[in-house]
């Protein structure tokens, strides 16, 4: 069964960094593309990255574009997401899914975490 589990949430403060990781059976990242998503309350579920199942095509939202960085590593099991310069617009629970192949969309996701929480205080 595919199942994604994320960690590396927390507090942070403005400026500071963060390294989210997604964990999976070999299955899951060798031939799944996998998806960052993050929801904030009251806000609908929205894309951050992406990352190919060959891991050498990646998305990104424009609102995280040149802060954040999707890399993965098959033999380790995991993908990583790397937020750098965050602000305090960037906290939300981060959610990261898998899919056949690469999508920028919600809705094309069929496998999800349970998400892990990110602070950013000002």
């Amino acid at each position: 069964q595919v199942q994604p589990v994320e960690s590396g949430g927390g507090l942070v403060q403005a400026g500071g960094s963060l390294r989210l990781s997604c964990a999976g059976s070999a299955r899951t990242l060798s031939t799944y593309a996998v998806g960052w998503f993050r929801q904030a309350p009251g806000k609908e579920r929205e894309f951050v990255a992406a990352i190919s199942w060959s891991k050498d095509i990646t998305y990104y939202a424009d609102s995280v574009k040149g802060r954040f960085t999707i890399s993965g590593d098959n033999a380790k099991k995991t993908v990583f997401l790397q937020m750098n310069s965050l602000k305090p617009e960037d906290t939300a629970v981060y959610y990261c899914a898998a899919r056949t192949g690469i999508s920028r969309s919600t809705s094309d996701y069929r496998y999800w975490g349970q998400g892990t929480q990110v602070t950013v205080s000002s």
